[in-house]
């Protein structure tokens, strides 16, 4: 069979997209009403984020693309998805009136946060460390929460929701691990 067979560079991609498609399924699974196996795909992405970059370093086939890609793909299951999730397993039910839309409010910001990070970190090129708290662990942080969901209450979600999207746009120093 003639074509071209899968490259060392496009290796990494495949991880990247993995995590994209775990986060379009959770998605998915949260229209569903299945919130549990949702967060289970956001924590699926988070092991596919961490595999891409380990990979494409592995095999020094790092490229602009790679990045772009991953940014996009993060947007998306660490940034949108654990802000749908929890507003509609935890948020939205909640009576109609200033708190779910408090909420609401909140998750966007959530969302909107995630998108500024992951710009702001491909613009830096800072490779010792990251400034603010990376997409891949506010986004992973919420969906660990959402398996504690029958246990804790409610504004937890909201105050942790709006502390790890401050800490998304902070300028803190915080440690690159596994490097």
């Amino acid at each position: 069979m003639k074509g071209n067979p899968i490259t060392a560079r496009m290796i990494p991609s495949i991880f990247t997209l993995s995590n994209l498609l775990f986060g379009f399924l959770a998605l998915i699974l949260v229209n569903e009403n299945n919130y549990t196996l949702a967060a289970a795909m956001i924590l699926g992405s988070v092991l596919m984020d961490s595999l891409d970059g380990k990979v494409a370093r592995r095999l020094s086939v790092s490229s602009d693309f790679g990045k772009e890609l991953d940014s996009l793909s993060d947007l998306v299951s660490f940034g949108v998805a654990p802000a749908i999730l929890t507003y509609q397993a935890i948020l939205q039910p909640l009576q109609p009136g200033f708190i779910r839309y408090i909420g609401l409010t909140i998750a966007a910001v959530f969302a909107l946060c995630g998108a500024c990070r992951l710009a702001r970190f491909n613009m830096l090129n800072i490779t010792t460390h990251f400034v603010g708290v990376p997409i891949t662990f506010a986004g992973g942080f919420l969906a660990l929460l959402m398996l504690f969901r029958t246990i804790l209450p409610w504004y937890v979600y909201l105050v942790v929701m709006a502390f790890l999207a401050f800490l998304m746009v902070s300028t803190f120093k915080v440690a690159k691990l596994g490097k």
